[in-house]
């Protein structure tokens, strides 16, 4: 779409957009060029993808693994009962296809592991996570700060949801600055054994992909430097400062500082 002007249907769909003063159809084009990586369609992902591809985010990469369960359809909105044993990658981009036909949708039917992020990472603009792992949170965490990939991080658990953004600059902490290791295995619940609020991920993920496409437009202030705390049963907001940590070993200068995720054992602690 660079350098071309937007078709009626276009003008029409993006309306909205094109009539705000922080966007305009410069800024619709942009989103239109834009290329963004979501990591999981589950609970996550589905607001994530829905909301992205509604905005016109012109390719839509979706990484993800797994396939839809009756038990995921409480939460993921994006799939159907129809969807039951599919794939949540083809169900996914089906879902896409149907909202904006703008939008194309690149499937990775995969796991995300340091032996294929940075290849994904090569194709991407912006990255949003929403695995629901820790070792898949801090290889993204990695992978992303060390090829300058900004991202938008989120996990959610029975009321409670936590999200920030990570710009991947020289003056902005990473997730290891928050949290250098990973809490031992077993200290910290899934929603599978702890379960979760049907219509928390989609407030998490909605302020996401809110993230990505204040990213995509350069607008406004990320929550980079920040952690926002939601707590869905006294329906409230807090605010943590995030500080970078000179002695971080992915973007700090500390003696241990690692050039590659292949120095990195993502199990566990995902210790360096």
């Amino acid at each position: 779409m660079t350098d071309l002007s937007l078709d009626a249907e276009q003008l029409d769909r993006y309306s909205r957009h094109i009539i705000m003063d922080g966007v305009g159809p410069e800024g619709q084009k942009q989103l239109l060029d834009s290329n963004v990586l979501c990591i999981g369609a589950g609970g996550l992902g589905s607001p994530i993808i829905q909301y992205l591809a509604a905005a016109g985010v012109g390719t839509l990469g979706i990484a993800d693994d797994d396939v839809v369960e009756r038990s995921n359809l409480q939460r993921q909105v994006i799939h159907g009962d129809p969807d039951v044993g599919r794939p949540k990658v083809d169900s996914a981009r089906e879902f896409v296809e149907r909202q904006n036909p703008d939008v194309t949708v690149e499937t990775h039917e995969t796991r995300v592991t340091a032996d294929n992020i940075e290849g994904l990472l090569e194709s991407y603009d912006v990255v949003v996570d929403g695995s629901d792992n820790f070792a898949t949170r801090y290889l993204v965490n990695d992978a992303c700060t060390l090829a300058g990939v900004p991202f938008a991080h989120g996990a959610i658990l029975r009321f409670e949801g936590q999200i920030t953004t990570f710009e991947a600059n020289d003056d902005g902490p990473c997730y290891r600055c928050l949290f250098p290791e990973a809490p031992p295995a077993g200290t910290v619940p899934d929603c599978a054994t702890a379960g979760v609020l049907g219509v928390l991920p989609g407030t998490v993920g909605c302020i996401q992909a809110t993230e990505a496409v204040k990213l995509i437009l350069g607008y406004g202030e990320t929550l980079d430097g920040r952690m926002l705390f939601y707590d869905a049963g006294d329906m409230t907001f807090e605010e943590i400062a995030i500080e970078p940590r000179p002695d971080c070993p992915v973007c700090g200068d500390g003696e241990e500082r690692i050039e590659s995720i292949h120095d990195v054992e993502y199990t566990e602690t995902c210790a360096i």
